[in-house]
Order: C-alpha cells, then sequence, then structure tokens
C-alpha cells in the first residue's frame, strides 16, 4: 500500500514534475495569475495549483500528480467549464459534465489568446457567485 501525496507549496510540487511538465505548469500559472483579480487566490488543493474567487475558476493537473484522469501533458481545467461560451471549441469535456479542460503536452502548444479568453468569461462567472449580503 502506498501512502497518498501530500503536496504543500509549490516549491514540493515543482521538485517532482519533469522538466517538461514543470516549464507548462509555470507558463500556464503565470497566464491565469496574470488575467485574475485581485481578490482571487491560488492554493495547493487536490496537490495542484487550484484557483478560485467566489467559487472554483481553474485548475492546473500535471499528469505526474496521481488521480488527474491524465496520463500525459499538463491539463488546464475550467471548474464551471460548462457554463462558458467556448465559441472556438478550444475546450474538451471527458466523463466530466462540469469541468471543461486543454492538455498540454508541449510549452510550445501554449497559445496565450484562447486561455485568456475564457478566464476572462471565468471570471465574469464566477462574479455571479459572490453572496449578495
Amino acid at each position: 500500500m502506498t501512502t497518498p501525496m501530500k503536496i504543500r507549496n509549490l516549491v514540493e510540487l515543482f521538485s517532482i514534475l519533469p522538466e517538461d511538465e514543470r516549464i507548462i505548469v509555470d507558463v500556464l500559472r503565470q497566464i491565469v495569475i496574470e488575467a485574475l483579480p485581485e481578490y482571487c487566490k491560488e492554493k495547493i488543493s487536490y496537490n495542484v495549483p487550484f484557483f478560485y474567487g467566489h467559487k472554483g475558476i481553474c485548475i492546473i493537473w500535471p499528469s505526474t500528480v496521481p488521480r488527474g484522469g491524465i496520463k500525459e501533458g499538463v491539463l488546464l481545467g475550467f471548474w464551471y467549464g460548462n457554463k462558458l461560451n467556448d465559441r472556438d471549441g478550444f475546450l474538451s469535456h471527458g466523463t466530466n459534465k462540469q469541468i471543461f479542460y486543454k492538455i498540454y503536452h508541449t510549452p510550445e502548444e501554449i497559445d496565450e489568446r484562447p486561455i485568456k479568453k475564457l478566464l476572462k468569461e471565468a471570471i465574469k462567472l464566477d462574479g455571479a457567485f459572490r453572496r449578495v449580503s
């Protein structure tokens, strides 16, 4: 029986990732961090970078981290992807009805434009989740 992995911070995460996954995770994190408004935060959840505002916005899941459902590459998942207006058909969805995603195998595949467009939409959606007092 193996002990479940417990990653507590980015240093621990980056220390277990192969170089290609580490670069992809780093590039995607920078794109997400630049696009998110001040009220949004990043935390390590499920052993991977998870970004949230009022609710979950997106998650970056390298295949090295177990239970992500992918065998290779790095998944950029949008928590409420099913509610986003993805006119360009950029995102895929598997068996999960809510999380839509894109998988990257090389840093060169990363195109900021569609990611930023979807992040903008996800942030707008997150604003609708704000609690009214």
